[in-house]
């Protein structure tokens, strides 16, 4: 996993309530065992139309929001269903952070196992960023994971709170994985012991 300290990226608007992880990964695609390529099926359903053809209304359809990697949500970002693949995708397209008032409490927890930092900030100001980002394109923030702000050119500047063991792990790029592995000396000592036996 990535570490990740600070993170200056451009901010897409998609201030919605209750976009859920249906909608950010439809079921149909939950097939692949892999944990990567799911970046062409990210909001399938409203990215493209029936025919397979892109619907141009759709914000990550328009050319300057698709290289963002800032997400403005809405209050309980990524309800419903646990499926893990939900940040998969959005880690594939390229998001980093997703900014929002609330988020569901799973897929709160499995962004910051894929390295995805989770912002939480007031519905006033996830507002305020998503009418910058919408009336600007190409609006770009500053999220600093080390000092706990969110910035941007203009004079917006806000704190937000995290788990301090959250923190060292998306600051370090420490997955389960890689934070089982640092035991990985005393492991191998206890299963040389237990073979003994």
């Amino acid at each position: 996993m990535k570490p990740l300290r600070v993170h200056k990226g451009m901010a897409v608007p998609m201030h919605k309530i209750n976009i859920d992880t249906d909608q950010i990964i439809p079921k149909q695609f939950l097939k692949r065992v892999e944990r990567t390529g799911y970046e062409n099926f990210l909001f399938f359903d409203w990215r493209f139309r029936p025919d397979g053809s892109e619907e141009p209304s759709f914000v990550l359809n328009h050319p300057v929001y698709r290289k963002g990697s800032i997400l403005i949500g809405g209050r309980n970002f990524g309800c419903g269903s646990s499926r893990e693949h939900a940040p998969w995708a959005l880690s594939d397209f390229g998001m980093r952070v997703i900014i929002a008032p609330s988020f569901a409490d799973i897929f709160f927890t499995n962004c910051a196992k894929n390295g995805i930092l989770t912002v939480i900030l007031s519905e006033e100001q996830v507002a305020e960023l998503a009418r910058r980002a919408q009336e600007k394109p190409g609006y770009e923030l500053n999220v600093d994971l080390e000092k706990q702000t969110v910035a941007d050119d203009q004079g917006f500047r806000a704190e937000f709170a995290i788990d301090a063991f959250k923190r060292h792990c998306l600051l370090n790029g420490l997955d389960d994985i890689s934070l089982t592995l640092q035991h990985e000396a005393e492991i191998e000592a206890f299963e040389k012991k237990r073979v003994e036996f």
